[in-house]
């Protein structure tokens, strides 16, 4: 690894200017997207990569995308290399070429400087719809690739700086909310442009040859961090195993099984032997975005100011049998992929747990919820809500865990009931959290949601990704499971529980009501601060009759402890656990 170039002062300015370029990247998407699932739901990435491909920034925004664009910018490099001018675009979205599922459309820019390329603005943007055999292009019950939309190779979408007119069309005809697609990739673009431009000018300042220098720096740097930091770690092999309900399909858990193993050098060899087969829905996840997931969950274990770079990803090795549900074989489908990609990232907590105790919170919501509904207003315009429900996470080794927030995994946003409204023939008629599904613990697992839709159009296809109603978040330390998920379709008497996975027809005035699931505790729930706990009951998180089963904590009538009952109910506990 070569030592940086030039003074150390100079290093961190072009750390800091290139970690501010990639941002501005990221805003200028915000700014310019069309669909609300980038320009509110903030469902997309940004990076800059060397002239190699490898990543050397990226914004703060879904990371959990951009482990695996070392995989699609092989393919690009190998279809394009050489053959590029300035103004060109590359896009791509096959997830057997590197990409990770057809709605995640990758666009590659190359930023020249004296006829060569010196480095790549990156953007991912989730679209709205590509096609396939139902709206959003992302339902769990597909089972194959053929079915789940428009499947892009890596081509050239803008030529000198003129977007395509044939593929373009093709895009155009075979989506069904052209306008939203098509300016999103607009979006795209012009955000790459922004990159290039700010890229520009710090080779004004300090010259190419000296960028080259500095962006391998600042990998190797990262590389030199991050092993140093593993290298500390306890040596071992570390197993953890956890579960998706099911793929939709079947009725069959599928188990992933992770081997984290710390050797002598700072590296980590991570295994998925174990795993379960690759199934027949589309929950299958790529070798590259099993990588990535892999790679994020390490990084969120490690020291917050070594860089987010490509760097981190040579300390870590990772191996997943191929026909497997994390490295499957074409033509698997793999639309809803994202949700083994959270359980990648819930198993290896799980594991990393066991390593640094003092860092990994209990188990969170297990990635967001995806509530799909398309159909068409009444003068035929078509329609197609795509909403991310994004939870809470698990307690924490010295906290609780937090509500409504994002995945570890991503920086998402919910959507504002008041876009989804004005934009879409729909009501939100219900939008809290869940009174006593965090798991209790010396230090509370974050509640769920609960979002209950109503259709206002004739009838929609509803598309629903839900987990984690058989196998909810795991509690760590002695803490408890968090509360399960639940799904819901109509009100009262008639109001039915329907599976996690499905696709079905929703029709006008249904109600779709679902439950998020709690986040797992952590530490003995008996521990817990009695205080703490009359202030759950205060704010409706714990009732009291919950805080007397799980906390061993009587709350009165006015909210305050009863210090007599709950030391009666906590030593009797204690003389059942001497008994055990």
């Amino acid at each position: 690894m070569a030592a940086p170039p030039g003074d150390p002062i100079t290093f961190a300015v072009i750390k800091n200017a290139m970690d501010a370029i990639v941002d501005e990247v990221a805003y200028t998407v915000i700014r310019t997207a069309r669909s609300e699932i980038v320009k509110d739901v903030m469902d997309y990435s940004a990076a800059i990569c060397d002239a190699k491909g490898e990543m050397v920034a990226q914004a703060k925004t879904i990371a959990q995308h951009l482990g695996a664009i070392p995989e699609a910018m092989q393919a690009v490099q190998a279809k394009w290399g050489g053959r590029l001018v300035p103004g060109d675009a590359v896009i791509m979205n096959d997830p057997y070429s590197g990409g990770m599922h057809l709605p995640d459309i990758f666009m590659f820019f190359p930023i020249f400087e004296g006829g060569e390329i010196l480095a790549w603005s990156v953007v991912i943007c989730h679209h709205t719809d590509v096609g396939g055999r139902v709206p959003g292009s992302n339902a769990a019950d597909s089972t194959e690739i053929y079915q789940e939309g428009l499947r892009i190779p890596p081509l050239k979408l803008f030529h000198d700086g003129v977007m395509d007119e044939t593929l373009e069309a093709v895009i155009g005809l075979n989506v069904r909310v052209p306008d939203r697609v098509l300016g999103d990739l607009r979006a795209q673009y012009a955000a790459c442009q922004v990159g290039a431009r700010e890229i520009g000018r710090l080779v004004e300042r300090y010259g190419a040859d000296r960028m080259r220098g500095y962006l391998a720096a600042l990998l190797d740097y990262a590389e030199r961090m991050a092993r140093a930091e593993i290298a500390t770690w306890p040596k071992g092999t570390y197993r953890f195993t956890d579960h998706i309900d099911s793929d939709g399909l079947s009725d069959d858990p599928v188990p992933l099984s992770v081997a984290i193993t710390v050797v002598g050098d700072g590296t980590l060899k991570v295994s998925w032997d174990g795993s379960s087969r690759q199934v027949r829905a589309a929950i299958n996840s790529t070798l590259s975005f099993t990588k990535s997931n892999t790679f994020l969950s390490v990084r969120c274990a490690l020291r917050g100011d070594i860089p987010n770079n490509a760097g981190v990803f040579r300390c870590i090795e990772v191996t997943a049998p191929e026909g497997s549900v994390l490295n499957p074989i074409s033509p698997a489908p793999v639309a809803a992929r994202a949700l083994t990609g959270y359980r990648v990232m819930d198993t290896m907590f799980g594991a990393l747990a066991q390593i640094v105790p003092h860092i990994v919170p209990a188990g969170g919501e297990g990635g967001n919820t995806v509530v799909c509904l398309g159909g068409r207003h009444p003068d035929n315009r078509p329609f197609i809500i795509v909403d991310m429900i994004s939870g809470c996470w698990g307690g924490r080794p010295n906290q609780d865990g937090i509500e409504a927030i994002t995945n570890p995994s991503q920086n998402l946003s919910n959507t504002p009931v008041e876009v989804l409204e004005r934009q879409h023939p729909v009501r939100i008629e219900d939008y809290a959290l869940v009174e006593d599904s965090g798991g209790a613990g010396r230090f509370r697992g974050g509640m769920g949601l609960r979002r209950s839709y109503r259709l206002l159009a004739a009838e929609a296809v509803l598309q629903l990704r839900a987990d984690r109603l058989r196998f909810p978040p795991y509690g760590l330390a002695g803490g408890e499971p968090g509360g399960a998920a639940g799904n819901w379709l109509g009100e009262g008497e008639a109001r039915r529980a329907i599976p996690g996975k499905v696709t079905m027809t929703m029709h006008g005035g249904e109600l779709l009501t679902h439950h998020q699931a709690g986040g797992g505790g952590h530490g003995d729930a008996f521990a817990r601060d009695p205080v703490a706990v009359a202030r759950d009951v205060w704010n409706g998180k714990v009732s009291a009759t919950a805080a007397r089963a799980r906390y061993g904590v009587a709350v009165d009538g006015d909210g305050a402890v009863d210090a007599a009952e709950t030391a009666r109910l906590r030593e009797a506990r204690n003389q059942q656990g001497e008994r055990a």
